[in-house]
């Protein structure tokens, strides 16, 4: 007997050293490691087989009872036990695949799989998917390398890179943004996350606007706008001899049209809608968000002034100015204004905070004008009509022996940088003035994902000074070589057209070839895909249920903790149900206090360590970072107000909080009712494909 018929019916070949590894695993998991009882158990497996199946060819279930019956016998039930569970979670598993019908031979989660479903393999005209993962990387792979023959890259360099690019995200250590992965090699061809549209004060212009904010829509990009260029409600209109009816009664139209774009049906609108703090209206658009079913499609952070931060740490007032005729309409108490931002952000999530005049401070190229807006997570801040893609490199792949892989990192940061910068030669742009703007400057953003499973890996707790300098240790690094990257393409493919009258040629580089470089975005479904944690955030939670199909919940375990539990031999699949209720292990008495201390969640997080997480990543980024404060529902006034204020204090680009349950409809779930066959216990359940930061609205990059 050399043949095996598997579960698709497919033969293969016949290997004993899987049934040897397979006891070996199972073995380990219960803390009895010795590979000669793995093998010779291996041995009375295969004897059993080939006497018992001398004409006839077993299947894979077959062998594995056997395994199961031959453990039993031998005495080893711990063993047994171990392995019984595993093949049933994989059952679990594999019923939940077949179910979203997608071909998976890269062994990826149960929610990597729906997401990619939803939203990323290829689909003919009638829906049905026509690729599995690796082709869907193979795709974007040939695509991103093709940019080379602009330059006459020789085509065995070109297929060369396109291995590198391919093997890099089949291996889920990059992935790019959510628009590469689904447009790159499509007719669609649109590769970029971030887009900044300006918005005149004119009907003209913000009509303009809206059409361009809908084709970015439509192509799976989101778009920030500032409106504090539209004049207040109140003010006259002269051409009319009316009154304007001022931003936030225009901000619903851009919000009704991306509702009914949808873009096409795989990613929500998601747009950011920042106000000046000295705009007229900016009370009213700091409560815009007071009833949840208005702007839906909208982030909203207030555009905060180094003046404004002066006169509220003075307790004076602040001068709200007409942006038309640049004259101050009032004056208010800072504190009043900053009072009203907190009570919205506890409320509803909404506004969050820009320190504007501190994304100009690093602008980098500042004879262009001025930066009013950023990306919908606002980790991206942009010119009027310039976009970027953006990328991250998965930290928790770069962890050897407990030691960060420096020479892996710099490996990874080095094709990432000429992925993304391949991006913008063969992207698709929505308009001229689109790829004439963003050609201009070549922004890229490279950021990381699985940064809290990274610290796992190495014993660090998140909320820690250790983390925060291990944060701005590996930031620092990544920037670095990605500007020694950029600068070495430079010297090849040239500078970045705007490079004379920028930052860096003063700084004294010879030549750019990006202007920006690096960013933190919240990696929403590419870290799903990743199989990590995403950004920078903690842990949402070790175990939870997984709503997979209808009626039916799975439950999961972080891989980390799980391997950690067997191995300290305190797991069991009753106490991962238990755990399931909050997600966290801080109230399980049965796990050890070492190990609570590095598997914290985000809500056994202070609101203050959140922030010097961001704090200590922003440090070494060239763009903005991206993290939200997740706050417990308990969480007070004082808090969101202390969170605001540090991240001011720690020189952070901006801040977005938002405490568990203050919107109705929120992504990720504590304590519903969902039930496995053991338990019939509320639990955290995620059966939404966000996972991370920013929750206001759909920023899956």
């Amino acid at each position: 007997m050399k043949k095996l018929i598997k579960r698709d019916k497919r033969i293969v070949e016949y290997s004993p050293e899987k049934i040897t590894r397979a006891i070996y695993k199972a073995s380990c998991s219960v803390g009895f490691k010795n590979i000669s009882i793995a093998e010779k158990l291996s041995g009375i497996v295969d004897k059993t087989i080939w006497n018992k199946f001398k004409t006839t060819t077993p299947t894979v279930e077959d062998v594995q009872d056997i395994v199961e019956e031959t453990l039993i016998k031998k005495g080893f039930s711990k063993i047994a036990k171990a392995y019984i569970l595993y093949r049933q979670k994989r059952a679990e598993i594999r019923e939940a695949k077949e179910y979203f019908g997608v071909s998976d031979e890269l062994k990826l989660g149960i929610n990597a799989l729906k997401v990619l479903k939803k939203r990323y393999l290829l689909k003919d005209d009638e829906g049905k998917i026509e690729e599995t993962p690796s082709q869907l990387f193979a795709r974007v792979a040939k695509h991103i390398a093709s940019a080379e023959k602009q330059f006459k890259t020789p085509k065995k360099e070109i297929k060369e890179l396109e291995e590198k690019f391919f093997n890099m995200m089949r291996s889920f250590e990059f992935l790019p943004n959510s628009p590469t992965l689904m447009n790159a090699g499509t007719k669609i061809g649109q590769l970029s996350a971030c887009f900044v549209l300006p918005v005149e004060d004119s009907i003209e212009g913000i009509f303009d606007a809206v059409k361009y904010m809908a084709i970015i829509n439509k192509s799976g990009g989101g778009t920030g706008f500032s409106f504090s260029n539209l004049r207040p409600k109140g003010d006259i209109v002269k051409s009319t001899k009316g009154v304007a009816s001022g931003p936030v009664s225009f901000m619903k139209v851009f919000d009704v049209a991306t509702e009914v774009i949808k873009q096409g049906g795989r990613r929500r609108g998601a747009n950011m809608g920042i106000l000046s703090v000295g705009h007229p209206d900016i009370l009213e658009f700091i409560t815009a968000k007071s009833e949840e079913e208005e702007f839906s499609n909208f982030n909203l952070s207030v555009g905060i002034t180094e003046k404004f931060m002066k006169a509220l740490y003075e307790g004076k007032e602040f001068s709200l100015i007409n942006p038309r005729t640049k004259k101050t309409v009032k004056k208010i108490l800072a504190a009043e204004v900053f009072d009203l931002i907190v009570a919205s952000a506890w409320r509803t999530g909404d506004p969050g905070i820009v320190f504007i005049d501190r994304i100009n401070n690093s602008n980098p190229t500042p004879e262009l004008g001025v930066i009013e807006s950023t990306n919908p997570c606002g980790e991206q801040p942009l010119l009027p009509f310039e976009s970027c893609n953006l990328g991250s490199i998965n930290l928790s792949k770069i962890i050897y022996k407990k030691r960060i892989d420096w020479d892996k990192l710099k490996n990874l940061t080095e094709l990432s940088v000429h992925f993304l910068d391949n991006v913008i030669d063969v992207n698709v742009y929505p308009a001229s003035r689109i790829e004439e703007v963003t050609k201009s400057n070549r922004k890229i953003g490279l950021g990381v994902m699985g940064f809290a499973e990274l610290l796992i890996g190495l014993d660090i707790p998140y909320n820690s000074e250790k983390a925060t300098g291990i944060a701005e240790k590996i930031m620092k690094f990544i920037t670095n070589i990605a500007r020694e990257k950029s600068a070495e393409l430079a010297k090849t493919k040239g500078s970045f057209p705007n490079f004379k009258g920028s930052i860096w040629k003063k700084k004294g580089y010879k030549k750019m070839r990006n202007a920006t470089l690096t960013t933190i975005a919240p990696t929403g479904t590419i870290s799903i895909i990743a199989g990590t944690s995403s950004g920078i955030e903690p842990l949402f939670a070790i175990s939870f249920a997984r709503n997979v199909l209808e009626g039916a919940n799975l439950l999961e375990v972080n891989s980390l903790f799980e391997k950690v539990a067997k191995k300290k031999k305190f797991y069991s699949r009753e106490l991962m149900v238990k755990m399931a209720k909050t997600g966290s292990s801080q109230k399980i008495k049965e796990v050890p206090k070492d190990i609570k201390n590095i598997f914290v969640t985000s809500f056994d997080v202070s609101p203050e360590w959140h922030v010097k997480i961001q704090a200590a990543f922003q440090k070494h980024t060239d763009n903005a970072v991206s993290k939200t404060v997740n706050l417990p529902k308990e969480a007070t006034l004082g808090d969101i107000r202390k969170v605001f204020l540090l991240a001011h204090k720690l020189k952070c680009k901006g801040i977005t909080v938002y405490r568990y349950s203050s919107k109705k409809e929120q992504v990720l779930y504590l304590g519903r009712d969902v039930s496995f066959p053991s338990s019939d216990e509320g639990h955290l359940s995620a059966d939404s494909e966000y996972s991370g930061g920013c929750p206001a609205s759909d920023c899956l990059y």
